[in-house]
């Protein structure tokens, strides 16, 4: 099965200091840079963002093709294999789309759960793809935040974060 929600959009204005803080937390060094070129990085930052959740279930051993449903999302991760008939060790390939089209050079990070002690990050290929080994069985998370320069004067930015969720058993 795959279950999904998408929230509402949301304004948040932080100080200069706390928007380069949060980027470089959530790993958005493009943000960074483009903010230094322009010579805005000691300005506050307004921001408009949504989150875009997804996680597939497998219940009962009858495999089915709902692990590549696209929900239409702005932006969401689409599997290209059922994780469920993955094993540990192998290779899970993950189509990154933005307004349902490839999104490449996009930075994702990735991580087994519980107890994760390290993040791995990678960017996504000009097909908007990103392969990513699944050395460990349980729970895995996969997330991006797509950050662009607002059209709209009274806000900076536009943001959309899209998660994936699934288990390698």
């Amino acid at each position: 099965y795959v279950a999904g929600v998408s929230t509402l959009p949301r304004v948040i204005e932080l100080n200069a200091k706390d928007f380069k803080e949060y980027l470089e937390h959530e790993g958005l060094h493009d943000v960074i840079k483009e903010r230094e070129r322009e010579g805005i990085s000691s300005q506050p930052a307004k921001e408009r963002y949504s989150k875009h959740v997804k996680a597939l279930l497998q219940v009962a051993d009858a495999r089915t093709d709902h692990y590549k449903t696209t929900l239409g999302y702005p932006i969401e991760f689409i599997p290209q294999q059922n994780p469920y008939d993955l094993k540990q060790g192998d290779e899970f390939t993950l189509t990154l789309l933005a307004e349902g089209h490839p999104l490449a050079n996009q930075v994702i990070h990735y991580s087994s759960r519980p107890g994760a002690t390290t993040e791995n990050s990678q960017r996504t290929d000009k097909k908007g793809q990103v392969k990513v080994k699944l050395n460990k069985t349980g729970k895995w998370y996969v997330a991006t935040i797509h950050m662009v320069k607002a059209a709209e004067k009274d806000i900076d930015y536009v943001s959309n974060w899209a998660t994936l969720t699934f288990e390698v058993k």
